[in-house]
């Protein structure tokens, strides 16, 4: 059995009532005595975590709509008599494609990480 480390460093700062009250009770919620909700609290995410986070997201979105940009435009083409689908064609298509774009966005980036990871 691995022992842990001794926590020797304490971290402080002032809360009101109303304050500590909200803090006790969250951490209640997660069956956690108020240290360890604090410290898990504390070391979970930094703002820089959030903002990487954040920007991840950003950038999964935006491959979202590139892939349903790319989609559409290989989905409607006009048809074999040169007719130009009608508004019902467009917006069903339209729709479909919604449903899968952040799906398959997060598919083609599951499968770049993986094959970066690979290569090294």
């Amino acid at each position: 059995m691995v022992k842990a480390s001794l926590r020797t460093k304490s971290v402080g700062t002032k809360v009101s009532d109303a304050e500590f009250a909200a803090l006790e009770a969250r951490a209640r919620a997660e069956n956690l005595t108020l240290s360890e909700w604090v410290r898990a609290a504390l070391l979970g995410s930094s703002r820089a975590e959030k903002a990487e986070a954040a920007d991840d997201l950003v950038g999964e979105v935006l491959l979202a709509e590139v892939l349903a940009l790319r989609a559409l435009f290989l989905n409607l083409r006009p048809l074999p008599d040169h007719a130009v689908p009608g508004e019902a064609e467009v917006r069903a298509e339209i729709a479909r494609v919604d449903a899968t774009k952040m799906q398959r966005a997060r598919e083609r980036l599951a499968a770049q990480k993986k094959a970066s990871e690979a290569a090294r």
